[in-house]
């Protein structure tokens, strides 16, 4: 079940609660959206989908329109995740890492709805929850411009929930600067922010020699310095975990996170499946080939890749805990 802004806020609620963490994974393809929910349904457990600007753009959905890549990657994720066979999997679809002068342009219009015209009909689609990519902001413009679509949501009484970013790439956000950032949307508009990513000492990207800095402990003061500012609970985020240990993640649970995003390791996995794909089928790869068509249609790579990236999946899945989270989650929605 693809879930709405408000059944989102209920499911990180339910996370901060009972001790687990959500995998959030970055995919720009229809074939991995479908992998996602697949492991998810087999753990079950709640899956995020995260799209950032790259996707959005991309070929395979908006084409270089990034507004109609989010109404083409939510009508598709909701088909999925409402079928029989998936209604049963909290899905939330975050966008994540926009960036540009097109930032608050393309976030305001997600927030707003974006117009998707069925037999007659305008639904307007929006995604279930939103974040954006705080590296080239100052802190002003990033209170500005979460307080903008917050303020959009209220004009147009749609709801959002939000998800703030600090420059995680610059080493740890310190207690000073997650209070100014914060408090600097709390005051004003209390309530609406689910998630915070504060720096934690990882990176976006990959390190192949890991993060030694990174102290899991900075989660749960974090979790607890975030309560005691607003007086109420609000889900702490992991950006950039392509290059943590087993341990380090483990640990980062034990402290209370909530949200893990992965991206890097998942394109590092889908792509090497892809190319040992193409270099054990080029005999087939020709068209006079009994089993040219069934291994050049993108279903023969997609099968292949599918069955090589779904147990990293559920690996992760099981080691933030979430697994088995689903079905007690969705009786009390």
């Amino acid at each position: 079940m693809l879930l709405t802004p408000l059944q989102t806020r209920k499911l990180i609620s339910y996370c901060i609660d009972e001790h687990f963490a959500l995998l959030a994974v970055n995919m720009d393809s229809a074939s991995g959206i479908h992998d996602c929910i697949r492991a998810a349904k087999e753990m079950d457990s709640p899956i995020i989908i995260e799209t950032s600007i790259w996707q959005l753009e991309g070929i395979s959905f908006g084409a270089g329109d990034p507004l109609r890549g989010i109404a083409l990657y939510i009508a598709h994720i909701n088909l999925l995740a409402n079928s029989e066979e998936f209604r049963d999997i909290p899905v939330v679809y975050h966008i994540d890492h926009i960036r540009g002068p097109d930032t608050e342009d393309i976030l305001t219009g997600a927030v707003k709805g974006i117009p998707f015209k069925v037999e007659g009909e305008t639904l307007l689609l929006s995604p279930s929850s939103i974040s954006l990519d705080a590296s080239g902001l100052s802190v002003n413009e990033n209170v500005e411009l979460m307080c903008s679509l917050i303020e959009t949501s209220k004009k147009c009484h749609r709801p959002v929930t939000l998800e703030m970013e600090a420059g995680i790439d610059s080493g740890y956000t310190t207690p000073e600067e997650v209070e100014v950032l914060v408090m600097g949307v709390e005051r004003k508009h209390p309530g609406y922010l689910a998630l915070f990513a504060p720096g934690l000492g990882s990176r976006h990207g990959y390190s192949q020699e890991g993060y030694p800095d990174f102290q899991p402990e900075n989660v749960a003061k974090n979790t607890a310095l975030l309560e005691k500012l607003t007086g109420r609970k609000i889900g702490v985020v992991l950006h950039g975990s392509s290059g943590l240990s087993k341990d380090q993640i483990k640990k980062a649970v034990s402290q209370g996170l909530t949200k893990m995003n992965w991206s890097t390791d998942s394109l590092i996995l889908r792509s090497s499946a892809m190319r040992e794909y193409y270099q054990t089928h080029r005999e087939e790869l020709v068209p006079r080939h009994p089993d040219f068509k069934p291994t050049a249609s993108d279903n023969g790579v997609g099968q292949y890749v599918s069955v090589r990236f779904l147990p990293t999946v559920k690996k992760l899945i099981k080691l933030l805990k979430s697994d088995g989270k689903a079905s007690a989650f969705m009786a009390n929605l």
